[in-house]
């Protein structure tokens, strides 16, 4: 018998969807198979085995048994009838009641007979599986490949007898309507008329078949609940089994060393070859085919033909696109995608002519039928190469988008092509082996064709790395890179002609899952880095006109302040971050996040295959109690101690790195006004920290059950011990959004008059008019009287007093105070001047000019000019301003 690597057609198809490689390990033939021995070579191994097989197949029927309970158990007993209690006669009450308990009589018996089996077979199931896996220690890595072939039929056994995946889910059904019947029962029962005396006996009778009703459907709630445990930890015995299976069945033997039999089967595996490919069943193929899947084919070809007529468009819609990468003013991340976009449609033409042929030939018999798969996973793989290719095109995305070294594009454009025609043809062929017909030609044909891969992936790789590591033929790194691509296709060619067929298959596959995985990666970075760049572009263009505008203001506000005698900062702290800061650490959190990415996938990948990633899950390094009655211990793992490691560590640099990449792709796009993005950065990076922080906690089995308490008393104590500062924090998150003050506004605050230069979280700056800095606290902003000069508007009023003599012209002096305050250029025409007579004092008329200014700054030089030309004006007129006058009585007393 033949053994077939399970699920090895839809597993190659799925590979080949994930994106580009730039050194592609591609076109793994994963259709082929290990190989399997005759079953007449048993050794004295084989008849131990066969001893154990004996006992494992008596449950042979495994899926039979359980699939049969599954159909019988999916409707479950009917729902319970009971009668209404106002309308229905004491009698069919009875009726109803005998009939319900006798069919939950027959669901509760039909349920014990499915657990009773179940448990036998989880019994048989686990003895046999610690028997084995005791066996299987004590024999190490020293078996033969027929004990492998033996090992992989029973492997495949196990994954045909599977569990029905809906059995689990019609079990939780039955419990959820069985608890449903017995509420509507107790419900029932208190609501039933008692009746009179006369009938005490049918009353009697209806009571006891109610109590014996409730108890049949309690003990089936009881039993159902045993069945699904049983049943999910057979589920879970199965799928233990088959990991320990396959963990062995990689690093055995599957098929002999090649030698001169193998040629032989080469010969013989062309001639069936020769002898499967005739054209009448190719016709007949086609003719199905069409009647089946014409319109999927007509389809296909006129989305063919539209490709190749839209063709030199779509090309010259790439180049367009690169036109404006680089300008700051009209360069968009769109135009990448666009490109992205134009590359795969010009990649799909080929990808569509494999598509048509495997659809003309799915009707076939097994031979077309497998040519049909193969031309499918070919299809995929062109995709995957020609997207490649046209990636790397003159004017493409790697390109002109990505910038990528010229002689690694030159080198993927010129190897591509022939790497395409050594796959495309091995990956059609390599599915015949799988046909019954083709089977027996696996170890000769099979390997052959893999082999023949890996030397033009080994060859592709070699030509590929010695084009990249051109301008850095010293770099170590790349040095040890070019001899592992090179050498890894050709290590596992010697394992697969040494017998290891099925171990290289699964590791090359692997490796190319890995390498495609990481491509994929690099892609998602190359395009997040894009429109990281594009972002920051036109930020620094963005903060380059808000600084000259900030500049602006600031000389004309010196100028008047050097006018007025007052000091003003020399320079505005803006709570702002730096434009290399943020480069720096928005790419760096993508660096983060695209190698979480790949170290995660590669660890889903291959922790199944290797047992040692499976040790960190192994190792307990304490347990912890749950809170559940009777529950088991929750067990830490040195596995979860590493995950909380990791994700301490990735909560620090995301911490780290967090500001800028938020400032460069949110912050910047929305209309804020200074210091509001400060604030929203802040409060996001403490709110990371705290999930941060329980998360981790989370991970090593720290309950917040028990960790309430002490935060409630860590609370109070910081409540009480850091009052102020967390007063003061609090205040400068109110004072960034709500924004009473700005940097740059003039305010007088507890008798402080100054200009505020930096907002941050625990206090403010302020430097007043004697340029000395004022350290306020945030919490004064919030809880004092606060008067802001700037905050809406400049303008401010400002009054002088004029005092003339009596006898002057009051109407005179009004026309003249104004056409002073009118002449005056810091006077702003709205709101207008005004003049008042206020009053008669005792050597002057006293009058009032009150005007407004457009600075607080200009208020002294303002009070100079004004004063200066009153002064001329009076003089000019003829107008006196009085000196104080007193007069001085003096009496002569008596006697002097």
């Amino acid at each position: 018998m033949k053994r077939q690597r399970p699920g090895s057609h839809c597993g190659f198809r799925s590979l080949c969807l994930i994106w580009t490689a730039i050194l592609c390990y591609a076109a793994i033939p994963a259709h082929g198979q290990p190989d399997n021995q005759g079953s007449g070579n048993e050794t004295s191994e084989e008849g131990v085995e066969t001893a154990t097989e004996e006992k494992k197949e008596e449950p042979e029927e495994a899926r039979p048994a359980v699939q049969p309970e599954l159909e019988a158990g999916t409707d479950g007993p009917p729902q319970i009838d009971l009668p209404d209690t106002g309308t229905a006669d004491i009698r069919q009450q009875i009726q109803a009641l005998r009939t319900s308990l006798d069919q939950r009589l027959i669901a509760l018996e039909s349920t014990r007979k499915r657990l009773s089996y179940a448990e036998s077979l989880l019994n048989r199931l686990e003895d046999e599986y610690n028997s084995f896996e005791l066996r299987l220690e004590k024999a190490g890595l020293n078996l033969t490949g027929s004990y492998a072939n033996l090992l992989q039929q029973r492997l495949e056994r196990l994954q045909r007898q599977g569990i029905a995946k809906d059995l689990i889910g019609d079990i939780e059904s039955q419990l959820s309507t069985a608890r449903e019947e017995q509420l509507r029962l107790e419900e029932f029962e208190a609501v039933i008329d008692p009746g009179d005396d006369a009938r005490e006996q049918l009353r009697s009778q209806r009571a006891s078949l109610i109590r014996q009703l409730h108890k049949a459907v309690t003990e089936h709630i009881q039993a159902l609940n045993d069945y699904y445990n049983t049943v999910s930890a057979l589920e879970e015995q199965v799928k233990a089994y088959q990991t320990l299976l396959q963990q062995r069945l990689f690093w055995l033997p599957s098929a002999p060393v090649v030698g001169a039999d193998t040629l032989k089967e080469l010969i013989s595996a062309a001639a069936w070859f020769a002898g499967q490919s005739r054209l009448e069943p190719l016709s007949d193929a086609i003719g199905k085919s069409v009647q089946e899947r014409g319109g999927s084919i007509a389809f296909l070809i006129i989305l063919l033909a539209l490709l190749l007529i839209r063709r030199r468009a779509i090309k010259r819609n790439l180049n367009t696109n690169s036109r404006y990468v680089g300008n700051v003013g009209h360069d968009r991340i769109d135009f990448t995608l666009y490109a992205l976009a134009n590359s795969l449609l010009l990649a799909l033409p080929g990808v569509l002519v494999l598509a048509v042929g495997a659809l003309l030939l799915m009707e076939g018999n097994e031979f077309f039928s497998a040519l049909s798969s193969g031309l499918a996973t070919a299809a995929l793989v062109t995709l995957l190469l020609a997207f490649i290719q046209n990636v790397a095109r003159q004017g493409g995305l790697g390109d002109a988008h990505f910038n990528w070294r010229i002689d690694s594009l030159r080198a993927l454009r010129r190897e591509l092509p022939f790497l395409l025609a050594v796959i495309i043809p091995i990956t059609v062929i390599m599915p015949t082996t799988a046909t019954p017909g083709g089977s027996e030609f696996e170890d000769s044909l099979g390997r052959l064709l893999f082999t023949a891969v890996s030397i033009a992936l080994s060859t592709f790789a070699h030509r590929i790395m010695s084009a990249v590591r051109a301008d850095r033929p010293q770099s170590r790194r790349l040095l040890a890179l070019h001899m592992l691509a090179v050498a890894s296709p050709l290590v596992l060619v010697v394992a697969s002609l040494l017998g290891y067929h099925y171990t290289a298959l699964e590791l090359e596959r692997n490796l190319f899952i890995s390498i495609c995985w990481i491509a994929f990666n690099a892609m998602l970075f190359y395009i997040g880095l894009r429109a990281l760049s594009v972002r920051e572009r036109r930020l620094t263009l963005q903060r380059l006109r808000e600084h000259r505008e900030a500049e602006r203001k600031l000389a004309e506000t010196r100028e008047a302040a050097e006018s007025s005698g007052e000091a003003v900062p020399l320079t505005l702290e803006m709570p702002e971050m730096d434009l290399k800061d943020i480069n720096q650490q928005s790419n760096a959190l993508l660096r983060i996040l695209v190698s979480v990415l790949v170290i995660t996938g590669l660890w889903l990948l291959w922790a199944s295959l290797i047992p040692a990633l499976q040790l960190f899950d192994n190792i307990t390094l304490w347990t912890i109690s749950t809170d559940l009655e009777s529950g088991d211990p929750l067990p830490i793992t040195l596995g979860d101690l590493l995950l909380a490691l990791f994700v301490g560590v990735g909560t620090v640099l995301a911490v780290k790195n967090l500001p800028g990449t938020l400032e460069v792709m949110v912050l910047s796009r929305m209309k804020l006004e200074p210091g509001t993005g400060y604030a929203i950065t802040t409060l996001t990076t403490y709110t990371l920290v705290l999930v941060g922080v329980v998360f981790f906690l989370g991970v090593i089995g720290v309950q917040w059950s028990k960790l309430q308490w002490l935060v409630a008393a860590l609370g109070v104590g910081l409540g009480f011990g850091l009052q102020e500062i967390v007063a003061n924090f609090v205040s400068g998150i109110i004072l960034l959004f709500e924004r009473p003050i700005r940097v740059g506004d003039t305010v007088t605050i507890a008798g402080i008059t100054g200009t505020v230069s930096r907002i941050r979280i625990r206090a403010t700056t302020l430097v007043d008019w004697d340029r000395k800095e004022q350290i306020i606290p945030n919490k004064t902003f919030v809880t004092q009287d606060l008067t802001n000069w700037t905050l809406s508007d400049s303008i401010t009023r400002v009054i002088l007093q004029v005092g003339i003599a009596y006898g002057s012209d009051v109407d005179q002096v009004q026309e003249l105070l104004t056409e002073v305050a009118q002449n005056n250029e810091r006077v702003v025409d709205d709101p207008a001047p005004a003049v008042f007579c206020v009053g008669l004092g005792d050597s002057s008329i006293d009058f009032e000019l009150r005007v407004f200014v457009k600075d607080p700054l200009d208020i002294m030089p303002l009070s100079h000019e004004i004063h200066a030309a009153i002064t001329r004006a009076l003089h000019e007129a003829g107008i006196q301003i009085p000196f104080p006058q007193r007069d001085v009585h003096v009496r002569t007393i008596a006697g002097t």
